[in-house]
């Protein structure tokens, strides 16, 4: 890539977490996508065990300053299409100097290499994000000749309202997560997935990294439906303590709801949403919020509505074919 005189273009490495996280705060100041992430949090990005930092990632310097970075992440398996996710951003002060689409060229032509050397023999495409109300980027990807795939909704909800009561059948049980139910975890999530837009079945490694073994994961806030020793349905809780300090609401994010296919119909996932819900608000917490697939194939959005959940912004996934 051409980069322009005085900007410098290196890989990411744990070193740069503190400009980094200066970088991102200054994102989220003018897009506002609801999103805070420490130095702390960034560092252990860089620790996914998918990534090549050398070759994946790529930080833009002006002097001592990170003005931008990139990075694509490769799949380790495909059920349909090689979906090379990717995910930047630009410093709004250096924005509209062609900065931004240059660095998604360098993520397209990295997205292309990754697709070459790992799935060649399957359609790929490059995955790209952006919030509704970002129109910058909207046209950036659009120049590029991205199109709009997939609609999600970030919802949320005040937990000083009651939570509306919620039981599970007979024979099953309402537990707390702990560690020996890690792998059934594992198990259930894979299962209750595998019908979803984009799934693709990540390592055990990456998908701990992901979940169970981040350090904003809440085994007190994650609630399970066990049948005997069978995660039925469950439900994650992870907190940002970065996002408390910049917020001052102090929030608890659903980052999964599952339920395995055998179980679905029962209002399980409703239950142990139920019961997370009103465990975070004794435990303090103001807010919940989540994610959602506008199209989800299991009616998650009726079920978060149903408990109080309200939209609150938009998100668009993008997606480029690899030629």
């Amino acid at each position: 890539m051409n980069w322009p005189e005085g900007i410098q273009a290196r890989p990411i490495d744990k070193g740069d977490v503190e400009a980094w996280a200066e970088l991102m705060a200054a994102k989220e100041r003018a897009d506002e996508d609801g999103e805070n992430f420490g130095a702390e949090d960034l560092a252990e990005e860089l620790e996914l065990p998918h990534l090549d930092l050398a070759k994946d990632t790529i930080g833009l310097w002006s002097g001592d300053r990170m003005i931008g970075y990139g990075i694509a992440h490769v799949r380790t398996n495909v059920v349909d299409v090689d979906r090379v996710n990717t995910e930047g951003t630009i410093d709004p002060e250096w924005r509209r100097q062609g900065l931004g689409t240059t660095l998604m060229r360098w993520l397209i032509q990295r997205a292309g290499e990754l697709h070459t050397a790992t799935h060649p023999d399957s359609p790929g495409l490059v995955g790209a994000g952006a919030s509704s109300t970002n129109t910058g980027a909207d046209r950036l990807l659009r120049n590029l000749g991205f199109e709009e795939a997939r609609y999600f909704f970030d919802m949320r909800r005040p937990l000083d309202q009651p939570v509306p009561a919620a039981q599970v059948p007979d024979g099953l049980r309402l537990r707390a997560y702990d560690t020996s139910y890690e792998e059934a975890l594992r198990q259930a999530h894979f299962e209750a997935f595998s019908d979803h837009w984009g799934w693709s079945p990540p390592t055990t490694e990456a998908w701990r990294a992901r979940n169970v073994g981040s350090r904003a994961f809440r085994g007190a806030q994650s609630y399970y439906v066990l049948d005997g020793d069978t995660v039925a349905a469950y439900v994650n809780g992870y907190e940002w303590e970065a996002d408390t300090e910049v917020t001052g609401v102090r929030e608890l994010y659903i980052g999964q709801v599952g339920t395995r296919r055998a179980y679905r119909g029962r209002g399980l996932a409703r239950a142990a949403l139920a019961k997370v819900l009103a465990k975070a608000a004794e435990a303090g917490y103001q807010r919940a919020a989540l994610g959602v697939d506008a199209d989800n194939p299991t009616g998650a959005l009726g079920l978060y509505e149903g408990l109080g959940f309200v939209t609150h912004k938009k998100f668009i996934s993008y997606q480029l074919p690899l030629d």
